[in-house]
């Protein structure tokens, strides 16, 4: 073997730090949606100069460009360097958007202050390589970094590379936790702030000449700009005039507009400036400001509580937090301190949440004992925390790669490729005419603005604005308007259980004690029961506190506790019965619970073990008042409590007892405990960990409750499954419960059977393997019938919804999985992931992170996915969903893009018809914008011919009084009253869209020119003579154009105002009806019975002195025009004859990837019911896979 002697190694090394000190680009969070590609730059002199040249030769249209395109600063500007040396970075995310940030340094006094803290944060310092280059500046250490999307990068000089900065909340261990970070003294926190910056969560709120400045620069405005410069040189002063104003206008309202919501956002999210109490070392404590926290300070949580401006986990003392401005859930949690136990661990804050304060939340009450403070490290700061990851999501989210905007895009391209086509025949005319160049430049120019409308994207928006003000009216809060499109299109909605589906409170179903291996007769009255161990367990074994003398906690404790009618004593400061001990005491409420001496029975609750979501349960520590030993009593998850106790104590028929409860869509919890020894004092209780008490533990029972549907989500499912969409359950639950509460609330039809999905994670006895099985047993057949004759008499009683047979085409296959399952399928059977998500309808024992994969597979085959949830747990999946709504009592929180303060899923159905009328909305208002382009440019096109063109207020009745009063009020028409299977059109170019408007434009230029002819047809005519400044206004052509096409732009704006199955018929818009009534009149008015002050104002011909028979003729073109353009619309276009066209050549497309799975399902025998599955070769290898499942918070 060949060994590398020390100066080749040596060497080696030095040539590869030589090679990595030359790149010029690398890659930041490799592999997820973080994604970050760099490019570095620096200054070059040449190209500075050559730079400046072109902005002075563009008048400035490149400084423009640059604004738009920020990467073509770092193309003419700069040139490539080595990472080492770059003055900016060209950043690339993940989407294709590129943004160009300069890199700044922080100059240091002491370096090793921040290398003591974190091992990622280098200092520029002496490199060797080739004594030549040395990365420091002045004399002074420094830190190169630079900020993208509020957060922070830093340069490592170590290896070569920008480094995200780190904080405490990734790579540290909880012992490092608890033993160094004792209080920093205030130079270590000045320079550790240096680094981080301040903890401030800011939202920018521009100033009004700030806003007007970047509106103005948008694209829109500039075309404005443009446009109003043109018609002010080509003499449409008038025109120009209104159109600047109305612009003018436009952008003052928008402008307020973006003021508000920034203002409310920031509102929202921003937290008064407080004091907090630092930790200097020892016991020496000093008053600072928030905003100078930085991770590592020890902090003292008041005792009166406060509101978290940072992530900090507790390591002293015990916290209730109110975390509904993050969650959406109001119920108190209480926060324990880091425990010594969980010491070798690597600290996280999703692993060891119920240890972390948050950002943002609202501690409600501190609890410690005697003069003690509630202690806390700060582990993260600013935009570093929860909260500001949720509002970075905000401030930066995630390109919808909504299909119909790409479209929009494209034909405006296309509408410049007509525009070209036109110019090039308005030049040939013209010059032909011998017209002056100057006018015919203007004209050319002109066409451009006629085929691409300037009010196009504001058009296109109209809908959306009027579908969120409803939504709010209906109690729905949406703070990303653009994903109220993505509601009309959506074909999948998952759902929450608990809370969403199901009621928020359970009701106690009653207690199935065990004893000596056997379940005893059920007791469904609670103060019956005797006083035993299983009364002490569901009376101590639980969360619960004191709010204001109000008792709060989890429903499930809530409802479990008071069932007993017993009560709940917290230590006060008189409270010396244990002496320091002072733990919280139960106790019967009733006189005849007491003994009979004068020693009363009390039990104190000496430790608790919070619920942890892997851990599936909870424990408590207990000491009865007068014995002389302590007592630990579990609940939690039925499977895991049962692993946990003596075999010999468990019930022989466990599995089937728990299968009859939780079939009939039971919740169930069981109950533990164990004595422990005599010799366990209190303060080896404080020290113990869980897993060596909690083991050996006696089977008490089953606790069992009910856990009702709420009365509007039967018929909301029904409804969605009307309209063909299919729904899917997504809960922390047991599978057995989520299946019975999805055929209760009919996901699944009573004909249909459920296939669970057992996978199992490979072992030393054999592979990774799938079991296929129903989900019910014979003897389940008639709990299910029974019940889902229930649920059918009952979905007739309510109104407002039509039941419907969803399973005519027979009994379908519904698959079942737990978390487990799920995360084993996604490791070593990622071949059929595909097909579980195709199929699911029941998704159980999910944890919140493995909601959101759920939610992201879903859309990989290209389901437009909905989430409904609490947002307790929901709130990954929840911002994955194109649409997540969250069901919340606050008017907007930062959980999901929709809130809705309706307790109930109706809001689905409600945001969904808006979305549907948004969107078609959206549609109607486009094809009006292009058919009026295309109306206005046949006109001119036709007038160009001759010479002539409309006048300044010709051109002002088509563009403000008719298209405007039409595109502002179209979209007002409401969403119609049910959900139909039909689904509204997601693509512009879809080919009855392109057929509407390819007639229509074919309609508009036959009917104009033949007006034209008529018109020539006249013994009166004479046709103008050539104008060489192309400023014939006052002619024939014009009057005759002007008046047939103003008939165009009401007749199509009709013909795309269409009603059902997606808006209202159009008679229920009356604002829009009474305006097309005073339009079709007053053009009636000028065409029949023209004033001469009237055809003046507006340079017509003198139409008066003419016959009434030319201009009924003319009325009859508009007519004729009316008629035929409706008839093409509705009867050809929305023809039944034409959809098996459309369908053929759809299917020439590509397919979404789900109706490709579903094919395969369907020509296949899957799923393999009773086989067993095993691993292809090609499947990811995984040595081992350790998944413990949420049983309690997950469901919420």
């Amino acid at each position: 073997m060949n060994r590398l002697t020390d100066s080749t190694a040596s060497a080696s090394l030095s040539n590869m730090a030589n090679t990595r000190l030359l790149l010029t680009k690398m890659m930041l969070n490799d592999g997820g949606e973080e994604e970050l590609v760099l490019r570095s730059y620096e200054k070059d002199g040449l190209k500075m100069v050559i730079f400046y040249l072109m902005v002075v030769l563009s008048l400035g249209l490149v400084l423009l460009l640059i604004y738009w395109k920020p990467e073509l600063e770092c193309y003419l500007k700069k040139r490539r360097c080595a990472l080492y040396k770059a003055e900016v970075v060209m950043i690339k995310d993940h989407y294709g958007h590129a943004s160009v940030v300069k890199v700044d340094y922080i100059f240091l006094d002491d370096v090793s202050t921040a290398e003591g803290y974190n091992r990622h944060v280098y200092h520029d310092a002496p490199v060797d390589v080739d004594d030549t280059t040395v990365l420091v500046t002045g004399d002074s250490p420094t830190v190169r970094y630079f900020d993208f999307q509020q957060i922070r990068y830093i340069w490592d000089a170590q290896q070569y590379t920008f480094r995200k900065l780190e904080d405490l909340s990734s790579g540290t261990r909880c012992a490092t936790i608890h033993d160094e970070f004792p209080g920093l003294s205030a130079s270590t926190q000045a320079h550790k702030r240096l680094l981080h910056g301040l903890n401030s969560i800011v939202i920018e709120v521009k100033s009004y000449w700030r806003l007007f400045i970047e509106e103005v620069l948008n694209p829109f405005y500039i075309f404005q700009v443009c446009s109003i410069i043109l018609w002010a040189f080509d003499e449409y002063y008038y025109y120009a005039s209104c159109i600047f104003l109305i612009s003018l206008i436009s952008i003052s309202v928008s402008l307020y507009e973006t003021k508000r919501q920034s203002r409310t956002l920031s509102d929202m999210v921003g937290s008064l400036e407080t004091n907090i109490s630092v930790c200097r070392g020892g016991q020496e404590f000093e008053e600072i400001p928030n905003q100078n926290l930085v991770p590592g300070d020890l902090i003292a949580i008041p005792p009166h509580g406060c509101v978290m401006m940072c992530d900090a986990v507790l390591v002293a003392g015990t916290c209730i937090v109110n975390e509904s401005m993050l969650t959406g859930e109001s119920v108190p949690v209480t926060k324990t301190p880091l425990s010594h136990q969980e010491d070798e661990e690597v600290y996280t804050p999703e692993n060891h949440k119920r240890h972390t304060l948050f950002a943002g939340t609202h501690v409600v009450q501190t609890r410690y004992y005697g003069q003690a403070k509630v202690l806390a490290v700060v582990v993260r700061t600013g935009f570093n925390t929860a909260k500001g990851e949720l509002v970075r999501a905000i401030l930066y989210p995630k390109p919808l790669g909504f299909k119909f905007y790409q479209d929009a895009m494209r034909f405006i391209l296309f509408l410049a490729g007509v525009a070209s086509l036109g110019m090039i025949y308005s030049i040939i005319i013209e010059t032909q005419m011998g017209a002056y160049p100057g006018k015919i430049v203007l004209r050319v120019l002109d066409i451009i603005t006629i085929v691409v409308p300037p009010a196009l994207p504001a058009a296109m928006t109209v809908g959306t604005v009027y579908a969120q003000n409803r939504l709010k009216k209906a109690g729905i809060f949406c703070i990303s308007p653009p994903r109220i499109n993505f509601c009309g299109r959506i074909n999948t909605f998952c759902f929450d259980k608990t809370g969403t589906l199901t009621e928020d409170g359970l009701d106690m179903w009653g207690v199935v004690p065990a004893q000596n291996q056997c379940f005893q007769e059920p007791i469904r009255k609670l103060p019956e029961l005797p006083r035993s161990q299983i009364l002490v367990c569901m009376a101590t074994c639980h969360s619960l506190t004191l709010i204001d003398g109000e008792l709060m906690g989890d429903p499930l404790d809530l409802i479990m506790f008071n069932s007993l009618n017993w009560s709940l004593e917290e230590p006060g400061q008189d409270t010396t019965k244990y002496d320091t001990l002072m733990p919280t005491i139960v106790k019967p409420s009733d006189k005849d619970s007491f003994m009979s001496d004068e020693v009363p029975f009390e039990v104190g609750i000496v430790r608790q073990f919070t619920f942890s979501s892997s851990m599936q349960r909870m424990s408590v520590i207990t000491r009865t008042l007068g014995h002389n030993h302590m007592e630990i009593y579990s609940k939690g998850a039925p499977e895991k409590i049962a692993s946990l106790c003596n075999p010999d104590t468990v019930p022989e028929n466990f599995q089937p007892v728990l299968h009859t409860y939780t079939v009939q869509g039971l919740r169930v919890i069981a109950l533990a405990y164990r004595p422990l020894e005599a010799k366990v004092n209190w303060h080896q209780v404080q020290r113990i960990s869980r897993d060596k008490v909690e083991c050996n533990l006696t089977f008490l029972g089953l606790l069992v409750m009910q856990n009702q549907l709420k009365p509007e989500t039967t018929p909301v499912i029904r409804t969605l499954l009307e309209a063909k969409l299919r729904t899917v359950m997504v809960t922390g639950d047991m599978i057995q419960t989520a299946v019975s509460v999805s055929r209760n609330c009919g996901m699944v039809h009573p004909r249909d059977k459920v296939v669970i999905v057992n996978a199992h994670p490979p072992d030393k006895q054999q592979t990774a393997r799938i079991e296929w099985e129903y989900a019910e047993l014979p003897t389940d057949i008639d709990i299910v019938s029974e019940q889902d004759t229930d649920i059918d008499s009952d979905a007739g009683q309510d109104s407002g919804y039509r039941t419907v047979n969803v399973s005519d085409e027979g009994p379908r296959h519904h698959l079942a999985i737990n978390g487990k399952s799920f995360a084993v399928i996604t490791a070593h059977f990622p071949e059929m992931l595909e097909k579980i998500c195709t199929k699911g309808t029941v998704f159980a024992r999910m944890l919140p992170e493995q909601k959101c994969q759920l939610i992201q597979n879903l859309q990989k085959l290209d389901y437009i996915v909905g989430m409904c949830g609490d947002g307790a747990n929901d709130c990954e999946a929840l911002k994955a969903a194109h649409a997540g709504i969250s069901l919340s009592e606050a008017e907007a929180s930062v959980a999901a893009p929709f809130t809705s303060r309706i307790s109930n899923i109706e809001c689905v159905v409600t945001a969904m018809r808006e979305g549907r009328a948004a969107l078609v909305t959206s549609f109607g208002c486009f094809k009006y914008m292009a058919l009026y382009s295309f109306i206005q440019f046949v006109s001119v096109l036709i007038l160009y011919t001759f010479g002539a063109n409309l006048s300044d207020f010709e051109f002002l009745y088509i563009d403000l009084v008719i298209t405007t009063t039409i595109a502002v009020l179209m979209g007002y028409t409401g969403p119609y009253h049910k959900l139909v299977r039909k689904k509204p059109p997601g693509s512009l170019v879809k080919v009855s869209n392109l057929l509407s408007i390819i007639m229509q434009v074919l309609l508009v230029g036959g009917m104009q020119v033949s007006a034209y002819f008529y018109l020539r047809s006249q013994s009166w005519y004479e046709e103008p003579p050539p104008s060489k400044d192309l400023e014939n206004v006052h002619s024939w052509e014009s009057t005759v154009i002007f008046l047939v096409s103003s008939y165009m732009y009401i007749s199509v704006a009709f013909c795309f105002s269409k009603g059902p199955p997606f808006r209202k018929p159009i008679y229920t818009n009356y604002p829009f009806l009474i305006s097309m009534m005073f339009l079709f009149g007053f053009s009636t008015f000028l065409l029949l019975l023209p004033l001469p002050e009237i055809e003046h104002f507006l340079e017509m011909k003198e139409l008066h002195e003419k016959s009434i028979t030319f201009r009924l003729y003319l009325f009859g073109f508009a007519v004729a025009f009316a008629i035929m353009s409706s008839f093409m619309e509705y009867m050809i276009v929305d023809s039944s004859m034409l959809k098996p066209c459309y369908k053929a050549i759809k299917k020439r497309g590509p397919q979404n990837r789900y109706k490709v799975v579903e094919n395969e399902i369907k020509n296949s025998d899957w799923p393999p019911v009773g086989q067993v599955t095993f691993p292809t070769t090609n499947a990811i290898h995984v040595s081992d896979i350790h998944v413990e499942m949420n049983s309690q918070s997950a469901i919420h």
